[in-house]
């Protein structure tokens, strides 16, 4: 093959590996973790995209499957990794590895199992990639935020869990098909834990800056009579109902953290509501992880929204809180 090439071509100048400013690690090749790896090469925001699990066939099979389209992509470096070392100097490690959420299995129910899957997998990549930002997006994401916030030993900011991001996204389309307009035009924030506890913050949805209570639904009253209520209901049983159908959810969470991947890769600094340490914001004393409104970009979390909610909203999220915790605190790490 090399004189194939010396005939082929006049060499100007030696090829040069380029320095990659822009590694991305997936671990997980499950549904989840190539719907996540799909949606980031798609959007071109990465120069490699490695993935690493413990399947070696399929982790081989869904690799060549993706270089097979390298014709149509515009990254570098598609591959497989063997062990931890060869997802060294990763800007962003994306972790959706884990054990599924069975049918009408809550988010916290699945706690314990992917604990021990955690100890496996965050302290090599912290080793190995001691300047990344961890993404996790493994269920229950709140708690295994925590989880990898003390196991890799990183600052508060360069963990970050995909938290409520989606749930917001869904509540934004539900609320725009109810309005029949785009949901790009509709603007609000699931808070709290991405999951049961979940918070809607009616106070702060608006329409390009119309506030929506400001036109007299009240979505405090048991009479909902616009049954704007129902939206937050639906956005709650959103993936329940997902797996019930399919099995899986996949699509939804891989388009929103490559939506993530790119505000911290290309440092745009977008508020997005994901899960961040949260003592100390509130009146939330317990060391728990929930979604706020952030500001992210290639440190992480650059800023956590001072977002003004109503005394109902902020006690839901204290209880959002409390939920975790008590959960948490039972964990051996």
């Amino acid at each position: 093959m090399a004189v194939l090439r010396e005939r082929l071509l006049l060499e100007v100048t030696p090829v040069m590996v380029p320095e990659t400013k822009a590694k991305v690690t997936v671990v997980g090749v499950g549904q989840v973790g190539m719907a996540c790896a799909f949606s980031i090469l798609q959007l071109s925001i990465a120069d490699d995209v490695t993935l690493i699990d413990t399947m070696e066939d399929k982790l081989r099979g869904e690799v060549l499957d993706l270089q097979h389209g390298s014709l149509f992509l515009k990254t570098a470096k598609i591959r497989a990794a063997k062990d931890y070392s060869e997802t060294a100097n990763s800007k962003l490690c994306i972790i959706t590895a884990g054990v599924r959420q069975r049918e009408g299995e809550s988010r916290l129910d699945l706690v314990h199992r992917n604990v021990e899957v955690f100890k496996q997998i965050v302290p090599q990549l912290a080793r190995h990639s001691p300047d990344a930002v961890l993404l996790v997006v493994s269920n229950p994401v709140d708690i295994l935020t925590y989880v990898a916030w003390k196991l890799s030993g990183f600052p508060r900011e360069r963990v970050i869990g995909s938290g409520t991001n989606l749930d917001s996204a869904r509540f934004r389309f539900l609320l725009a098909e109810k309005l029949k307009i785009s949901p790009s035009s509709v603007h609000g924030h699931i808070i709290g834990e991405h999951g049961d506890s979940s918070v809607a913050v009616w106070s702060g949805a608006n329409v390009a800056g119309v506030r929506l209570q400001s036109l007299g639904p009240d979505t405090k009253a048991q009479q909902d009579s616009e049954g704007l209520l129902e939206i937050h209901r639906k956005v709650v049983d959103s993936a329940y109902e997902v797996i019930r159908l399919k099995g899986y959810t996949s699509w939804a969470i891989g388009l929103s953290v490559s939506n993530l991947a790119q505000s911290i890769l290309k440092n745009l600094r977008t508020v997005q509501a994901v899960s961040t340490l949260v003592q100390g914001l509130h009146g939330i004393s317990e060391e728990v992880f929930l979604s706020l409104p952030c500001v992210l970009g290639s440190a992480g979390v650059c800023g956590v929204l001072n977002q003004p909610l109503k005394e109902a909203e902020t006690q839901r999220l204290q209880r959002s809180a409390q939920t975790l915790w008590n959960v948490q605190r039972k964990l051996t790490l």
